[in-house]
């Protein structure tokens, strides 16, 4: 077993843990953040997008013990004060899901967009950027529809204290 500290959606976390314990394991079976999906187990489909250093990651390509000392932002960290994040809402307002399996991934994959293209986003450069991101229920207009609405949401949101 290997100790491992982390940040976690604010709050500071260590646990012994197999060196073999993929993040998005440690996350869903140590901490039972659920929001972070496994869809595929080869990296192919996005659900299990989170933030590390401020950064997108497919958490199942990431051993828990390569994220000790760092800092990681799940689904469940990032609506503030019962509110949700401006991405969420976005995804909610414009039909941005239909099952949900998806969109955990696809709104922390947003998220990262716009904070590395900012908030004027086209339709191709959102299409491209998701790439990585699958969704087997819906025809992706709604969720590029989202992402746009979200990317205007978060130009208007005050600047919050991410745990970024």
């Amino acid at each position: 077993m290997t100790t491992v500290s982390l940040t976690v959606n604010g709050q500071s976390v260590t646990a012994d843990v197999d060196p073999r314990t993929l993040l998005v394991q440690f996350l869903r079976d140590n901490l039972r953040l659920t929001g972070t999906h496994v869809g595929c187990d080869t990296s192919q489909c996005g659900a299990c997008v989170v933030h590390l250093n401020g950064q997108a990651v497919k958490s199942c390509t990431v051993l828990a013990v390569q994220a000790n000392a760092s800092v990681v932002t799940t689904i469940e960290g990032i609506a503030e004060g019962g509110e949700l994040h401006p991405m969420q809402a976005a995804f909610r307002e414009h039909h941005g899901l239909q099952c949900g399996f998806c969109t955990p991934g696809m709104i922390m994959s947003a998220i990262d967009i716009v904070n590395r293209k900012g908030n004027a986003l086209d339709e191709q450069t959102i299409r491209a950027e998701l790439e990585g991101n699958l969704c087997r229920c819906t025809g992706y207009h709604n969720i590029v529809k989202a992402v746009a609405a979200g990317a205007q949401g978060m130009a208007q949101a005050p600047v919050r204290q991410a745990a970024e």
